[in-house]
């Protein structure tokens, strides 16, 4: 159809007081658009929203046309933050759950109740820093206790940080207690009574670890998980999320080991799920817990040797927001992370797996 020049404008519609309808369509047929030129404008039917093709950014590309006045969603932001698990002890306790804090769906909020914490409200153009916990390692020295993990958070101006706290490590043959943390690692393998780790109380986001047992085969406490606590050998449960749009467990307890391979005899080695390390009955080491689920480490058994413990797992901040937004990690900040905006619809969840720095919301 030819266009012709009747003023200024290309097009004269000054008359008409009905309204311009324009193209529009699915997400999936704007990216069918053969080499898009510099200021095409459509109607995205899939998002329900107003898109021009633009360089404005420096790299061509398709971007949503913003509302005046108040009309923007809030930048509300749910959250999944989970710490560095425990290791587990060398004939020793399981690794204690790293702490597990949400406000997407059921949380374990004061003591194993499943209220959730409140969403955080953030702004555009202002730095938040997030940090990913590390998980423990365990160690060879009698009588001590395997490493703990680290905290995760994230904080900000304007908002109350939000701190997870690492698992607890658990004791080492033969006179450890399991140590504190978000969930408390396991008391070591003896004839003694050893005790497990203390939960944090502020605020409470996981379990204490177990207590041993003094019988034979002296199977050590499992660490403590996030849905609760760690009992003699076997790790407490992990905590599912589907923050992501998928269940998916994190933060359970590492299994306690014990001496059945020098005793004889049998007890329930596993960790709590979500990941978490098994235990072991002989001279092999306990198992490592999955990065990135917060989980605990199995502790080692005995049969003529000593079996270490296994790595407490590493911890991960989840982020989940309306898609309108998107972030920038400042220059440096060591941060990995992957951003998903396909799973679950009008969000985008951004998943932080590693390292410490900033990130800074803005519009797309």
């Amino acid at each position: 159809m030819a266009l012709t020049k009747v003023s200024t404008a290309v097009v004269d519609m000054s008359g008409n007081t009905e309204a311009l309808e324009i193209a529009k369509g699915t997400t999936t047929e704007r990216d069918a658009i053969s080499s898009p030129t510099i200021g095409l404008l459509r109607s995205n039917t899939t998002d329900n929203t107003m898109e021009v093709y633009t360089n404005n950014s420096g790299t061509p590309g398709w971007k949503v046309l913003k509302e005046g006045g108040n009309a923007l969603p809030a930048l509300v932001v749910d959250y999944l933050v989970v710490a560095g698990g425990g290791a587990g002890g060398m004939i020793g306790g399981g690794g204690g759950a790293g702490g597990y804090r949400t406000s997407f769906g059921t949380g374990n909020i004061n003591g194993g109740n499943t209220a959730t914490e409140t969403p955080l409200s953030l702004s555009i153009s202002t730095n938040y820093s997030i940090t990913i916990g590390t998980g423990g390692s365990p160690t060879t020295i009698s009588n001590a206790r395997s490493g703990s993990g680290t905290d995760s958070s994230i904080a900000g101006s304007g908002i109350t940080t939000v701190t997870s706290y690492g698992g607890g490590g658990g004791g080492n043959y033969s006179a450890a207690n399991g140590a504190g943390g978000g969930s408390g690692g396991g008391g070591a393998s003896s004839t003694q009574p050893r005790t497990g780790g203390a939960r944090v109380s502020n605020p409470i986001q996981g379990f204490p670890g177990g207590a041993n047992a003094t019988s034979s085969p002296y199977p050590a406490g499992g660490g403590g998980g996030a849905s609760n606590g760690g009992g003699s050998a076997a790790g407490g449960l992990s905590m599912s999320s589907s923050i992501t749009g998928t269940s998916t467990s994190y933060a359970g307890g590492g299994g306690g080991g014990n001496q059945a391979g020098y005793y004889g005899g049998s007890s329930n080695t596993s960790g709590g799920g979500g990941g978490a390390g098994n235990g072991t009955t002989d001279s092999t080491t306990g198992g490592t817990a999955t990065p990135n689920t917060g989980s605990g480490g199995g502790g080692g058994g005995f049969d003529a040797q000593n079996g270490t413990g296994g790595g407490g797992g590493t911890g991960v901040v989840i982020l989940r927001y309306p898609n309108i937004y998107e972030t920038a990690i400042s220059a440096g900040g060591g941060l990995v992370r992957q951003v998903d905006s396909t799973t679950v619809s009008g969000y985008k969840i951004e998943t932080i797996t590693a390292g410490s720095g900033t990130i800074t919301f803005s519009l797309v």
